[in-house]
Order: C-alpha cells, then structure tokens, then sequence
C-alpha cells in the first residue's frame, strides 16, 4: 500500500515537472495576450459587413457579448497553442537557454541589431503597399490610412508581434519541424546525434509562412475580397514577412522574431502617418 502511494506521489511529480514551466511560461504571456485579443476583437469588429454583425448582436443579444465571446475564443486558442507549442519548440531545440555566464540575458546586441535593420527594410518594403498595389486598388489606400488609429496601432504591436508569433512561429513552426524530424529525417546522421536537420527547418518555415499568409485571407476577403492581384499581394507581404520571422525564430530565438514582427507594424504605419 505505502509502494503504491509512493508510485502515484511520484507520478504527480513527475507530471507536474513535465507541465511546469509550458504552464508558467504561458501563464507569463496570459496579460499580454488578453490585452492583445480584446483590442484585436474592437478594431475588426466593424470590419465585418453589417448583415454579418446584426446577425451575430441578434443571436448573443449585444455587441459586446460578441466581442466577449470572440475574446474568450482567441485567448483560449492562443494560449493552448502556447502551451503545446513551448513543449514542441523545446523537443526540437527551438528553446535555446537565455542564461549565459550564470547570467540572463534575454536580447543580445548583435542579433538585435540586425533584426532592428533587417526589420526596417522589410517595414518600408511593406508601407510601399499604399503605392504599389494602391495604385491598383483604392480600397488598399484606404484600408492603409484608416489603420493609423490607436486600437489598430495597439492590435499591430501586440497581436501581431506577440500572439501571432506565438501561434505561427512557436507552435506551428515547431511542429511541423518536429512532425518532419520524426517521420522524415529519423534514420538521418543527425538526428542519431539527436540534432534537427537544417532542411527541417526550412521547410517547417515555408509551411508556417504560407499558412501565416493563409490566415490572413479571411480579413483580406472581407476588406478586398479576392482577386488574383488581392491573392499574390497577401502571399508576398505575410508569406515573405511571415518566413523573415520564423527565420529570425530559428536562427536567434522567439523574442526576435516578436521583436522585429512589431518593427515592421512600426515602420510602415509612421511612413505611412509621415507621407500619406
């Protein structure tokens, strides 16, 4: 009797130790991602086409029982996804440590300096899109100019250069690497030394960029709707934007990825603010 509650006392440890820190590490992001979601959830809400909308406040009965709704929706995914994503991400060596010397060191300078240049170009290659396609579709203009406000501008930074680094880079990223790594790299000199293939990543970064790109058409339908030009032009910008940062992801870790992810929302929107 005393073996086997010691077995299941040790079980309980066990399980703890394996959840611990994907549980503390997203319950860190919790805040952050509310915050993220809500403001996400006011500055798309008057997005949807007004038939879509009454319909929904009819069904729930408010506007901001939708908005709830959504919230506690996208909070909830966003943090599962966190979760499993930290476990995935550590499996193939995505979760390299931030101690150095005994020392934490969350940021180094050299990797923040060329995310901070390489992160500027890609912003002011991003804001030529009021030029280039706007010059094509009005509607492109006028969708840039309105994203100027302060709900959308908090959305950018914190959804966009937290939340979706977390689902895309941290979770889907990693998991792809990791599903490639074990079916088609197993018997591979490197993954005998315990080692992810460098071609894993790669395409694990292809898949999570187009899928990046992908998610993105749903809010471009609605805004655009769809064309071949409306399809090339959200393939390039978050497909490209979206491989940029899962390389940064690889290469120096999530923070840079989230770093730089934010600078390009910075960039463009004050070229943008300055010019147009």
């Amino acid at each position: 009797m005393e073996n086997l509650e010691n077995t299941n006392l040790q079980t309980k440890k066990t399980f703890w130790q394996k959840i611990k820190n994907p549980l503390l590490f997203t319950l860190g992001f919790l805040p952050v991602i509310i915050v993220a979601v809500i403001f996400t959830c006011l500055y798309t809400f008057d997005l949807y086409p007004p038939e879509m909308l009454e319909e929904a406040i009819a069904t729930v009965g408010s506007k901001t029982v939708v908005i709830l709704i959504s919230a506690i929706q996208s909070v909830g995914m966003i943090c599962l996804a966190t979760f499993f994503g930290y476990i995935v991400a550590k499996k193939v060596g995505l979760l390299p440590s931030i101690k150095k010397d005994g020392k934490i060191i969350v940021f180094e300078k050299k990797a923040v300096c060329i995310t901070c240049i390489v992160s500027v170009v890609c912003g002011i290659l991003l804001s030529l899109d009021y030029w280039t396609f706007g010059a094509v579709i009005p509607e492109i203009r006028q969708a840039d100019a309105v994203g100027l406000s302060f709900v959308s501008l908090v959305s950018s930074l914190l959804y966009g250069g937290i939340c979706e680094e977390l689902l895309l880079r941290l979770f889907v990223l990693s998991l792809f690497a990791f599903i490639i790594w074990k079916i088609f790299f197993r018997k591979s000199i490197t993954s005998e030394k315990n080692e992810v293939p460098k071609i894993v990543f790669l395409i694990a970064n292809i898949v999570a960029s187009l899928l990046f790109a992908a998610g993105h058409l749903p809010a471009t339908q609605i805004t655009f709707g769809i064309t071949p030009l409306i399809l090339f032009r959200c393939f390039l910008y978050n497909g490209g934007m979206g491989f940029f940062f899962g390389w940064l992801y690889i290469k120096y870790g999530l923070q840079y990825s989230m770093l730089s992810h934010a600078l390009v929302h910075i960039v463009s929107k004050l070229i943008w603010l300055i010019f147009v």
